[in-house]
């Protein structure tokens, strides 16, 4: 029986670039506004313990957003929500919804106010090395408990967001994180002199952001009438295969961030400050893997799994080769650029009021660390959509407990010699096992096919990256020099050396033979 005559909410087709540039534009948005975030709270609490606390505080409940909201369900959920789509009535896709939402409610409700019960073990548990002093410790448990309701509203605005990428609304999901950022940006600015400790009102704005993220989203569910009515219904059949898919996504997509997890646990044991150079480091990586990695991931996903529920091979293989190429196309160059221009972009970005030299010195080297992992990082956000799209979350799961032992071993090797760098490269070294061990485990399947042309490929990105490489090593004054400039100076720098890399790169390109059409695949 066809789509239209039982009455199928079937989203529509869109091109999976088109989808790509709305919903990376928007996370550009995001990202930058979050460097603004993040310079303003640099400025006021440079890597003191303040902000130690604020960043460990912050980072569990966001770590359990992406492992849970937007990691393990997200995963689960789109590719059933998917087949509901294109093969059920919309009351059945109605239902689905009503009960997702109301277990879902239940369920992370209980875990909050358990966590916000016991935030003091939390902490230790997260930052062990924070009991050395109890004032740091106690601090941060504080913050926890203002914090941690933040999974409960972020994970409901994922759903929520879920819903809407899989009709192809993929602006709003997008557009949404910026409301975490000027939330942040304003608790700093406004609420900080009336705090007797400045960092705990960075506290009141991530839970201020949860509210106004999740109350964002509800119009444009119900101008599509998806308006769920929450109740908990764990026998629902949807529910259940969710939860079945779920269990074993925990692991799957979010190593790296579970990877960066055990950073920060190590590194509370370091040097005081070392806490805080990963966060404004891996800060710098996320910018592009938010914009490229994350953005490709989202849109493949629901277009992945349709064309598995459709059964169409082919196309689902042409998709795998797409988002491989893009990735590669532009996480390269970024890549690069993060590693030569380490300095000079810290300077630029957080060298002001409480931020030293030595921060400076110390953030590039675990800065270049990642920015060795950042296209590994990217790898995994289009490979494991490979498998969650034909509903296989153990092989993910397999490949991901292999990549965190790794990992731990990495960061034993090389936390003495390099110190909080060295849980750095850790993370980028379990990175590509991760990536290269999902990639070899889809050929393997006959899932991923590459396409003719790889070779060409290779020499045209290759081609581009020594040449932008080149110009930019040339160009790049001494990054002692940028000490010395004020903001203006420094941006204005930046901004030209970007612009000029950019523009090096992609005339290579255009060179070569590289054309906008050969990016252009409906979803």
């Amino acid at each position: 029986m066809a789509a239209e005559a039982k009455g199928v909410v079937a989203p529509p087709r869109r091109g999976l670039m088109r989808s790509g540039l709305v919903v990376g534009s928007m996370t550009m948005l995001s990202r930058m506004l979050g460097l603004v975030r993040d310079v303003v709270i640099a400025a006021l609490l440079g890597a003191g313990q303040g902000a130690d606390a604020f960043f460990v505080a912050f980072k569990i409940p966001n770590f359990m957003r992406r492992l849970f909201a937007e990691g393990a369900f997200n995963q689960a959920f789109v590719p059933v929500l998917s087949e509901y789509s294109t093969q059920k009535t919309k009351a059945e896709v109605r239902e689905l919804l009503d009960a997702v939402a109301g277990s879902l409610t239940m369920v992370l409700a209980l875990i909050t106010a358990l966590a916000m019960l016991l935030a003091p073990w939390i902490t230790w548990l997260f930052a062990p090395g924070f009991s050395r002093d109890p004032a740091k410790l106690a601090l941060t448990a504080d913050m926890l408990r203002l914090t941690f309701p933040y999974l409960l509203l972020i994970s409901l605005t994922a759903f929520s967001g879920s819903v809407l990428n899989t009709w192809n609304r993929f602006a709003v999901p997008a557009f949404t994180p910026v409301l975490l950022n000027l939330s942040l940006i304003g608790a700093a600015l406004l609420l900080t002199p009336l705090m007797e400790q400045p960092a705990m009102a960075l506290a009141w704005g991530v839970l201020i952001a949860g509210v106004a993220q999740l109350l964002f989203q509800v119009p444009f569910l119900s101008n599509l009438g998806l308006m769920p009515r929450p109740w908990p219904n764990f026998a629902h059949e949807g529910v259940r295969r969710v939860l079945k898919l779920m269990t074993p996504a925990l692991f799957g997509v979010s190593v790296s961030q579970i990877n960066l997890l055990l950073d920060t646990v190590l590194a509370s044991f370091l040097t005081a400050g070392s806490v805080s150079w990963l966060y404004y480091s891996d800060r710098l990586v996320e910018l592009p893997l938010g914009v490229f990695g994350v953005a490709i991931g989202t849109v493949i996903l629901p277009a992945l799994s349709k064309r598995h529920a459709e059964q169409s091979r082919e196309h689902f293989s042409k998709m795998l080769d797409w988002a491989l190429r893009a990735v590669l196309l532009l996480g390269l160059p970024a890549a690069l650029a993060l590693a030569l221009l380490a300095e000079p972009l810290l300077i630029s970005l957080f060298h002001y009021g409480a931020m030293t030299d030595n921060d400076i010195v110390m953030a590039s080297m675990s800065l270049r660390a990642y920015a060795l992992g950042l296209v590994a990082f990217m790898l995994i956000k289009v490979l494991a959509p490979g498998f969650f799209a034909r509903h296989d979350t153990k092989t993910p799961v397999k490949v991901g407990i292999i990549a965190m032992v790794a990992n731990m071993v990495f960061n034993l090797i090389l936390i003495w010699p390099l110190a909080h760098a060295g849980l750095a490269l850790a993370t980028a070294l379990s990175a590509f096992l991760n990536a290269g061990m999902l990639a070899w485990l889809l050929r393997r399947q006959g899932v991923l096919v590459f396409q003719p042309g790889w070779g060409r490929f290779a020499f045209q990105l290759g081609g581009g990256c020594v040449v932008m490489g080149g110009v930019l090593w040339w160009l790049a004054p001494e990054w002692h020099q940028w000490l010395a400039w004020d903001a203006l100076h420094r941006g204005a720098w930046m901004a030209g050396l970007v612009v000029i890399g950019a523009a090096v790169y992609f005339t290579w390109l255009g060179f070569t033979g590289v054309r906008i059409r050969h990016f252009r695949l409906h979803g």
